[in-house]
């Protein structure tokens, strides 16, 4: 099944070597399922689940939500085996693990014919951050990954610089806003929750899950809250009427445009938080 990666907000991950847990994945409500075939499995299934992609591509491509494939690395000796198994599989993209430079995203989508997600998780992906997200269709923080390349805590303070840069950069390069990594705990709601809030905060538009019980908060910490929707909603009707000020603010270009987002994450999330 083909989509516009750029419309996709929550991607949930599961192994490619548990076919047995794809169709619950593909249920779960996910905007997108991420059939992996790097870190969740282990090197020794690699070639089974290879094989597992091959043998189910009817489901891969039928499946109710858009699939990707996540391949290990460019550098890495599994990533040409990779390149062979997701050949014709119908799928909405690829997400490339350890990006790093624009070269390897575009030898990716040159391999593959697919759009490429590709995932920064090191000093030297950041390095390249601007000139990968030209190359890209989206840009996804491998948040984990890159605190260890760094060996900086994985804390939201700790990597605020890295994720407000792929921000800029997908921003620079005319992509839709990137998504966020993983929150390795879970069940801790409300740190899922917390998580995408912060996340979107900074100006990501998506988030990596990985169970199905992380769709929920995760939705709810992009969903704006209903004194945000009121006072967009105020702020576009004041347009409407010529009014100048909202709240005793000015209506201007850049107060209309933030209304407008607000109003497009709410119906894009659900009714408001309270």
């Amino acid at each position: 099944m083909s989509s516009d990666l750029s419309t996709l907000a929550l991607f949930l991950f599961v192994p490619a070597d548990r076919p047995e847990r794809w169709e619950k994945a593909f249920a779960a409500g996910a905007d997108a399922v991420i059939l992996d075939l790097e870190d969740a499995v282990a090197a020794a299934m690699r070639p089974e689940a290879r094989r597992a992609l091959r043998e189910r591509r009817d489901a891969i491509a039928a499946a109710p939500c858009p699939a990707l494939v996540r391949l290990n690395a460019r550098a890495s000796a599994d990533h040409a085996l990779d390149l062979d198994a997701v050949r014709d599989l119908g799928l909405a993209g690829v997400m490339l693990a350890k990006a790093e430079t624009a070269v390897d995203v575009e030898a990716t989508r040159a391999a593959t014919g697919a759009p490429v997600v590709a995932l920064v998780e090191s000093a030297r992906g950041l390095a390249a951050a601007r000139p990968i997200a030209g190359s890209c269709a989206r840009i996804a923080f491998g948040s984990i990954d890159f605190a260890a390349d760094l060996g900086s805590a994985d804390t939201r303070a700790a990597l605020a610089p890295a994720r407000s840069e792929l921000v800029l950069a997908s921003r620079l390069a005319g992509r839709p806003a990137p998504i966020d990594g993983v929150t390795t705990s879970v069940k801790d709601f409300d740190l899922v929750r917390a998580d995408a809030g912060h996340a979107c905060e900074l100006g990501f538009s998506g988030k990596l899950l990985i169970h199905p019980a992380q769709i929920a908060p995760a939705m709810e910490g992009f969903r704006p809250s209903e004194g945000d929707v009121a006072w967009a909603e105020r702020v576009l009707a004041a347009r409407g009427a010529g009014a100048a000020a909202v709240d005793g603010a000015m209506v201007d270009a850049p107060v209309v445009l933030r209304a407008e987002q607000i109003v497009r994450r709410a119906a894009r999330f659900g009714p408001p938080a309270g």
